[in-house]
């Protein structure tokens, strides 16, 4: 199994179904606004990102608290992520565009924010597909590699976000300054990790010319 399902983790997978179903509801009592097709759109790509946001967060939280018992939340947040994401792919395949695939082709060619989504959903999809464990064991340390491309969605999914908006721009600044926050924590810790490991590294013993004779 990809997560060992416990008490915890179904009172998280539920809190985390939650924002789903407010908007299912919100649907069904045409609770949406002027533009329901827009909402969703917003609503759905915001629980992705907050989702990822959330995901990079464990890291940070993690090495604070001591408590390495994170690892399986932050998979469980990763793929929710990815859940919202392809529902947020869905509703403009489908809702908004209606299955118009040449209308889709042109709407991605002349919307250059798009390919930023795009960009940012291919690697969320590629992190989802890999998350199993046997995954992991298959790509040995070409993993790592890959999933540290999460930084990488995180910041396209906000330029997607940034250039698709028009007016109001405080959410997608307020997820930059949270990404920003959490890389720079995590090249601090690298640079801690470097000297640390500079400090254990053994300097070789001078040789005098008296102990050379």
């Amino acid at each position: 199994m990809w997560l060992r399902i416990n008490n915890a983790w179904i009172a998280i997978s539920i809190g985390c179904l939650l924002p789903l179903f407010g908007l299912l509801l919100d649907i069904v009592t045409d609770n949406l606004g002027s533009n329901p097709i827009q909402a969703i759109h917003i609503r759905l790509g915001d629980w992705s990102l907050r989702f990822l946001c959330l995901t990079l967060a464990i890291t940070p939280i993690q090495t604070m608290t001591k408590w390495r018992g994170m690892a399986d939340y932050r998979q469980m947040l990763g793929l929710y992520a990815f859940f919202y994401a392809t529902l947020h792919v869905l509703g403009y395949l489908f809702v908004d565009h209606a299955g118009e695939w040449r209308v889709i082709g042109v709407d991605i060619i002349e919307s250059s924010y798009i390919w930023f989504g795009v960009i940012a959903y291919v690697i969320v999809l590629s992190l989802a597909v890999t998350s199993p464990k046997s995954a992991k064991k298959r790509m040995g340390k070409n993993w790592k590699k890959l999933h540290r491309l999460i930084y990488y969605a995180a910041g396209a999914a906000v330029i997607h976000y940034f250039w698709q908006l028009k007016g109001n721009l405080f959410q997608p600044l307020f997820y930059l300054t949270i990404i920003a926050f959490l890389l720079g924590f995590r090249v601090l810790v690298w640079l801690k990790n470097r000297q640390l490991a500079k400090l254990m590294v053994p300097k070789g013993r001078s040789i005098s010319l008296e102990e050379n004779d």
